[in-house]
C-alpha cells in the first residue's frame, strides 16, 4: 500500500468505528442531522476530537469568494466528512466530498450514507 494510501488510515478506522456504532444504535430512516448528532456524541465519548460544520472559503484566481461550502465534520483536523442520510450514495454526493478536499486542501475524505438498509454504505477518498 501506497504512503498516500495509508494516510491517516488509523483515524479513519477509528472515526469509521464510531460511524458504525451511531448505525448500530440508531438503524436507518432517520433525517442526516439525527445521524449528525448522534455522531458528535460518539466521536467525544471516544475521545476523536473534530469540527463540526466548519465554514470552507473558496478562492477564485487568488481572490476569496463570498459563498462559502459548509462540511460536516472535519475529524482530527484533517479528515473531510460528508453525511447523508438517502437510499443510495450517488455520483453527486462523490463530487461534493472532492469539492470541499479540493476547498480545504485536505487529502482524505470519507462520504458515509446511514439511509441505505440493510448496511451502512460509505466510501473513503484520498487525493
Amino acid at each position: 500500500m501506497s504512503a498516500t494510501a495509508e494516510l491517516y488510515q488509523q483515524q479513519g478506522y477509528d472515526f469509521m468505528a464510531a460511524a458504525f456504532e451511531v448505525h448500530s444504535e440508531m438503524g436507518h430512516g432517520f433525517l442526516e442531522e439525527v445521524y449528525h448528532e448522534s455522531l458528535e456524541l460518539e466521536l467525544n465519548q471516544r475521545g476523536i476530537p473534530y469540527t463540526s460544520k466548519p465554514k470552507l472559503s473558496l478562492c477564485y484566481k487568488g481572490q476569496l469568494l463570498k459563498k462559502q461550502y459548509e462540511a460536516d465534520l472535519i475529524v482530527i483536523g484533517e479528515i473531510v466528512v460528508e453525511l447523508k442520510a438517502v437510499k443510495a450514495l450517488l455520483p453527486e454526493h462523490e463530487a461534493q466530498l472532492i469539492n470541499y478536499l479540493r476547498a480545504t486542501r485536505k487529502r482524505v475524505g470519507y462520504l458515509v450514507n446511514f439511509g441505505s438498509f440493510p448496511k451502512l454504505e460509505w466510501k473513503r477518498f484520498v487525493l
